[in-house]
């Protein structure tokens, strides 16, 4: 066998990629970290500060503040004062870290990859046996992480442009409109909508459970409740019909059947409804993906998307990055004739979808 004259600078210089690896993926621990113990919070409004008193002000422990501060400052998260031995967040980190209401709120994705790699092994045992593993079966740090990461980005998007770029949709909402939000887990998107659209009333559905009983929580906590209903049903057999608006958000592609879902959505919405989907951003290509996006969306696929895909008949499997011209496809043979993209942002692709 003929061996291969490897460059050892390539080598080396791979081996440092592998430890700057291995140094993000622990971050994931400590953005949650950082996030669950108020040290983000507290670096935004007292910064800069030392160990001591980032300790003091949360109630924690010190050594494990100057250890989390270290970590931070050599990810480049926090800058540190080597005079002073203080640490600042800066103010363009702190809306991505400390502000809940930022739409670049950033702890959500890091809970939910945190969420997602804690259960890598069950994963690993459903790819040797080529079996699914549900979002059900997943720890709850994947489910509250997901919906803390797409939400602020839906309340930064969902009403100023998404929806206004579907043809005629604002001013059904306006005076009236069935809304059908399949897949809505914990009903971010539905309370979001009831509170913009008095008017209207809306159902969301869900196959899990305890997703629905949090959508129910927040839509009474928003005093929405009077305009909502939801629902246990998978996509295929959610209820009603007359719907002047059917939305998935983050969902279709997750789903073991979306032309089954697809199918039951052309028969639930009205002969002018409209269907959105918002979906992962992804080019239809590959090399179209191959990008920082893409990198962890792939990720997501292998760990989270596809494993729940799998563990429902018949497992379509289309992948976090299914790109249009699959969605496209899906409603297509489920009998709609139109489909194009309406919106886009760094993360997702809206789609309007009519009969």
């Amino acid at each position: 066998m003929t061996q291969t004259q490897l460059d050892t600078d390539k080598v080396m210089a791979f081996v440092l990629r592998a430890v700057d690896e291995v140094g993000a993926a622990l971050n994931c621990a400590l953005v949650v970290m950082g996030d669950q113990l108020g040290y983000y919070r507290d670096l935004a409004t007292h910064d800069p500060a030392t160990p001591e008193e980032l300790a003091g002000r949360t109630g924690t422990g010190v050594h494990y503040a100057r250890e989390w501060l270290n970590a931070q400052a050599a990810g480049g998260i926090v800058d540190y004062d080597p005079d002073t031995h203080r640490y600042t967040l800066p103010p363009e980190h702190a809306v991505a870290l400390a502000d809940e209401s930022s739409p670049a709120f950033l702890p959500g994705f890091f809970q939910l990859a945190h969420g997602t790699t804690r259960d890598t092994a069950m994963v690993i045992d459903a790819a040797r046996a080529a079996e699914g593993v549900g979002w059900h079966q997943h720890n709850s740090d994947v489910r509250v992480g997901c919906e803390r990461f797409f939400r602020p980005g839906y309340a930064a998007n969902l009403l100023p442009s998404w929806l206004p770029a579907l043809d005629g949709v604002v001013d059904k909402l306006r005076n009236g409109a069935k809304v059908a939000d399949v897949g809505c887990g914990h009903g971010a998107s539905t309370v979001l909508m009831a509170e913009a659209y008095p008017r209207s009333a809306f159902a969301g559905s869900d196959y899990h459970a305890e997703s629905i009983a949090t959508a129910q929580e927040r839509a009474s906590d928003a005093a929405v409740g009077d305009r909502t209903r939801f629902e246990v049903a998978a996509a295929t057999d959610f209820s009603g019909a007359g719907y002047d608006l059917v939305t998935m958000f983050d969902c279709l592609h997750d789903m073991g059947d979306p032309l089954g879902a697809a199918r039951h959505v052309r028969q639930a919405i009205a002969p002018d409804g409209t269907w959105m989907i918002v979906e992962p951003a992804a080019g239809d290509a590959v090399e179209q993906n191959l990008n920082p996006v893409g990198r962890a969306y792939y990720g997501f696929s292998t760990l989270l998307c596809t494993p729940a895909s799998l563990s429902q008949p018949p497992g379509a499997a289309l992948g976090t990055q299914a790109g249009p011209a699959r969605i496209r496809a899906v409603t297509a043979d489920a009998g709609f004739t139109r489909f194009r993209r309406v919106a886009q942002t760094p993360f997702n692709h809206v789609y309007e979808v009519r009969p």
